[in-house]
């Protein structure tokens, strides 16, 4: 058995939630925020056999969408901000950050 952590933007939250649920997997939803652009995320906890493991990901894969988006760059700490004109600079943002964990045990109470 494994458990499938994956970190997702907000926006392929919902569209995510309806697809691994047509499939017949059975999540856990975490309300997360991320550290580069302080923006919210999403991580599901998805328990899985692991045959299921590649159906899951090609899920994720299709469910959550890598796109540019323009991002203001934060002001510098300390220094004159008078003289500090931000350009939006584009990032890449979304997409889906996933890990793979071996389960010993697994109980349901």
């Amino acid at each position: 058995m494994k458990m499938i952590i994956a970190v997702v933007q907000d926006k392929d939250s919902n569209r995510l939630t309806d697809a691994l649920a047509e499939n017949d997997f059975k999540t856990t939803k975490l309300s997360t925020t991320g550290g580069f652009l302080r923006e919210g995320n999403t991580t599901f906890m998805i328990g899985c056999e692991d045959d299921e493991v590649d159906d899951a990901l090609d899920i994720i894969k299709d469910n959550c969408s890598q796109r540019e988006q323009m991002v203001a760059p934060i002001s510098p700490m300390g220094g004159n901000a008078d003289s500090y004109i931000p350009k939006p600079v584009k990032v890449e943002v979304g997409g889906a950050t996933v890990f793979i964990l071996p389960v010993d045990s697994f109980f349901q109470f």
